[in-house]
């Protein structure tokens, strides 16, 4: 009886769910009618080179698109496709042939304001947008997201979904707990000093032949320095330095990571080779991927799905293995003792529009958006097939089965990289459902309490005030747009140098590289955040 009654529970919010959805979307969609003419449109999409994936801009998904929604509207949508390692490249290259796609999107802020300043995105108009697409503009309401829909004065983006933003519950870690308990450990550490004795037990014991820890050379600008914040974070501080376009390089919580990177590595945690030509982009982290699937290392870390491919190969690769979800844990680092974590932007995609668009084309790109985040259009891109792709479970809510490779197979992550256009993640009911159909299938374990108490944990550190993004500038960085590249080049330099440099060096070595750091551009960039910040002109850090 309880089994039905949640079944019926289901269907009923489901089909609510649809109703209001529905009701909003009439207004708009109503009023729609086919172009005369054919409205050619071009929708970017990653392309993250996914052995026994079929193309991402040519497959089942995008032509079920061009039929139940292209083929009505007398729309042609054509997909472009974009390597998910080197966006920027690929996108610069659109932009200097004149070939821009119609729709523009990132997750980044710093490279959409880019875009922007550049001239290669068009000015739009929120009003003509909600007319079109009033669905998709509701739920930007919703979200309090209008104010990040403007640079310099102008409205350039609108802003889909990013459900649960502060808590990153869809990124897990997974180490070895079968390596774990071989060294005294009945429990994945909970604290700095619990997780390096393990470590250097792991490698006294000979658990591994090789380094236990993966590391590269960083191949982007983000700094994964949050653990090692101030617990009293000065404002103005985070906003010269926090920043997915620049690394931080001379900022103190840099200091404190690259130092411990330093002592980690000459305790043998990591590679020696980890700074070679190879081990500088996308190569390391599938090295990574390889090293954990063969057994080689102690934790790897992803984003999760009903299907991942390289949990499935390390189960097969090591049969008796446990493996077990990581948690955020306090770094207690120079008094730091306070667990902190990265939330993400409380938005997904920052969608944008080609400079290049037509009246027209733009209306037809609306158009797409309004159609897609219909929960009945959104559902089968995201499950597919009933019966083929996915079945209804005993809850009422669909199981995917992200294992199947036939006609009709979803592509990466549930079709997240065509379905990022309305939000960044799958949503599925409540947050237990949601991380049910996220937790990956036809494993020896199953670890969906794990990951939902990884959740619980997430949502603790960000209620007490201790997960945050970067700053949102509502003006455009131009020296950042200047020095990101220089300076990158110059970050993965000067990591590699820091990493492996005698312990009795690093302090002079460190004052000397930051110097040379801040003379290339960086000293011009953290001026003009800080300019912008006493302008008013960036978001502020959540109150504890």
């Amino acid at each position: 009886m309880k089994r039905i009654v949640s079944m019926i529970l289901a269907l009923v919010m489901v089909l609510s769910m649809f109703a209001v959805a529905n009701a909003e979307a009439a207004t708009g969609m109503a009023a729609w009618a086919p172009f005369e003419e054919t409205v050619t449109i071009t929708v970017p999409v990653y392309d993250r080179g996914k052995a026994g994936y079929p193309a991402v801009d040519d497959n089942y998904w995008t032509q079920w698109i061009q039929k139940e929604f292209g083929d009505k509207w007398n729309i042609d949508v054509n997909y472009v496709a974009i390597p998910r390692g080197d966006v920027m490249t690929k996108y610069n290259l659109l932009i200097a042939d004149k070939q821009t796609p119609t729709i523009m999107m990132e997750y980044d802020y710093p490279k959409v304001a880019q875009w922007a300043t550049d001239g290669a995105m068009q000015v739009i108009d929120l009003e003509k947008f909600a007319a079109v697409a009033p669905t998709y503009y509701g739920k930007m309401v919703e979200n309090n997201q209008l104010g990040y829909t403007d640079i310099n004065g102008e409205t350039y983006f609108v802003l889909s979904e990013r459900p649960y933003y502060n808590t990153t519950y869809t990124y897990i870690t997974y180490v070895r707990m079968d390596w774990l308990r071989a060294v005294g450990y009945d429990h994945v550490p909970a604290n700095y000093e619990e997780h390096k004795d393990a470590i250097n037990k792991i490698i006294e014991a000979g658990l591994t032949d090789q380094a236990p820890l993966g590391l590269g050379v960083p191949s982007a600008a983000y700094v994964a320095n949050f653990a090692f914040h101030d617990a009293d974070l000065v404002e103005s501080e985070w906003a010269q330095h926090c920043s997915l376009g620049t690394a931080s390089m001379t900022w103190k919580p840099t200091e404190r990571m690259l130092k411990r990177l330093n002592n980690e590595y000459h305790m043998g945690w990591y590679s020696s080779e980890f700074d070679l030509d190879e081990n500088t982009s996308g190569a390391a982290a599938d090295q990574m991927q390889t090293d954990f699937i063969n057994g080689k290392t102690y934790q790897y870390a992803g984003y999760m799905a009903a299907n991942v491919d390289w949990l499935k190969a390390f189960y097969e690769n090591n049969p008796n293995a446990e493996l077990a979800v990581a948690s955020a844990y306090a770094v207690e680092e120079e008094g730091v003792a306070t667990a902190r974590n990265r939330a993400d932007n409380p938005f997904g995609m920052i969608v944008g529009f080609s400079s290049y668009a037509t009246e027209e084309q733009l209306k037809a790109a609306w158009m797409l958006m309004e159609w897609m985040i219909q929960p009945e259009n959104l559902f089968v891109l995201e499950n597919g097939i009933e019966g083929t792709t996915y079945v209804m479970g005993e809850d009422g809510l669909p199981v995917v089965d992200g294992a199947y490779m036939g006609d009709g197979m979803l592509n990466h992550n549930m079709n997240i990289d065509m379905a990022c256009l309305i939000h960044a993640s799958k949503v599925v009911g409540t947050i237990e459902d949601s991380i049910k159909a996220i937790t990956p299938q036809g494993l020896p374990q199953d670890f969906y309490q794990p990951m939902l108490d990884h959740y619980y944990n997430l949502k603790k550190i960000a209620e007490e005030g201790n997960a945050y993004s970067d700053p949102i500038f509502a003006v455009a960085i131009e020296s950042e747009s200047e020095y990101s590249a220089t300076l990158l080049s110059k970050w993965q330099e000067f990591y590699a140098k820091l990493v492996k440099c005698d312990p009795a060096e690093f302090d002079t070595l460190y004052a000397e590289l930051c110097q040379e750091y801040l003379d290339a551009g960086y000293q011009e960039i953290i001026d003009e955040r800080l300019e912008a910040y006493e302008a008013g002109q960036t978001t502020k850090l959540p109150k504890k």
